[in-house]
């Protein structure tokens, strides 16, 4: 009997059944082959977005489907989700750094930069590395402390750090952990593939899929949206509404000043999955 694998109990059956016909079950059983190609076309973009083919997010799809995890989540599809993300991720660091993808894992959030070989550039090496430069003179003149500048600020948010702020933020207002990660992070992949938030809302728009795996309705998808990338409203694009919480963390504001917004509060809060039906039942 088929069973509609798009859907995550569907992929939950699928995988059961696959478990309990042993070994051969991925090689024969013909909806197995009709997973794999709907991976393939799922994280098709996303594994273009990191410099890899559609073959290889399918592979890291089969691979976190194959574990009990997969079949005993709430949603498994976002955990396959994720799971395929990171690994991709961890396959682009891998090619960069000339390493194993398990060594990449590692260097993710490392600030290490990918391998260059000497010919990479015209310049001769000692024109730009590092160890071959000496401090001037005036570099290490002691200035008096009337004239020494002020210190410089901390360094500025990244995209990763601004993303867990966002979810530790719709936690805080009474968001599940697991919910706000897989919607923003969801959000976040999508805007990378779609390379714009004009395109991203455009795109998240239209994308059903989320909208059922976080047991949102039209209005409350729209809200969510409008609260993490901004209103594509372009009369508000210098506003905070029309910033997203992506980008005003992103701009340093800091979590103590977002939770002083009423509005942005107000709207996070609205948005948890199940909370209007809940507050008319």
């Amino acid at each position: 009997m088929s069973t509609d694998f798009r859907t995550s109990e569907g992929l939950r059956s699928l995988l059961i059944q696959l478990e309990d016909a042993g070994p051969d079950g991925w090689r024969e059983d013909p909806q197995a082959r009709d997973l794999m190609c709907f991976a393939m076309e799922k994280y098709g973009a996303l594994a273009h977005a990191h410099g890899l083919e559609p073959e290889d997010a399918a592979y890291a799809a089969f691979e976190v489907m194959r574990t009990a995890a997969v079949r005993r989540a709430w949603a498994p599809w976002a955990v396959v989700t994720r799971a395929v993300q990171v690994t991709l991720i961890a396959d682009e660091r891998a090619t960069g750094l000339v390493c194993s993808t398990a060594a990449a894992r590692h260097l993710v959030h490392h600030d290490s930069h990918d391998a260059r070989r000497i010919f990479d550039r015209d310049d001769p090496l000692c024109n730009y590395h590092p160890a071959f430069h000496l401090p001037a003179a005036e570099d290490e003149a002691e200035l008096d402390p009337e004239d020494r500048p002020a210190s410089t600020a901390a360094e500025p948010t990244n995209a990763f750090q601004a993303l867990d702020i966002a979810i530790a933020l719709f936690v805080r207002l009474g968001w599940t952990e697991q919910t706000a990660r897989y919607a923003l992070e969801y959000i976040c992949s999508r805007l990378v593939i779609a390379g714009s938030r004009s395109t991203a809302h455009e795109y998240l728009r239209r994308d059903y899929h989320a909208l059922a795996q976080l047991d949102l309705d039209r209005r409350g998808w729209a809200a969510l949206m409008r609260v993490v990338l901004g209103s594509p409203d372009p009369h508000l694009a210098h506003t905070r509404v029309g910033h997203g919480v992506l980008q005003r963390i992103l701009c340093d504001e800091r979590q103590a000043e977002l939770l002083r917004d009423d509005d942005l509060v107000l709207a996070i809060i609205r948005a948890i999955p199940g909370r209007a039906r809940s507050s008319h039942a």
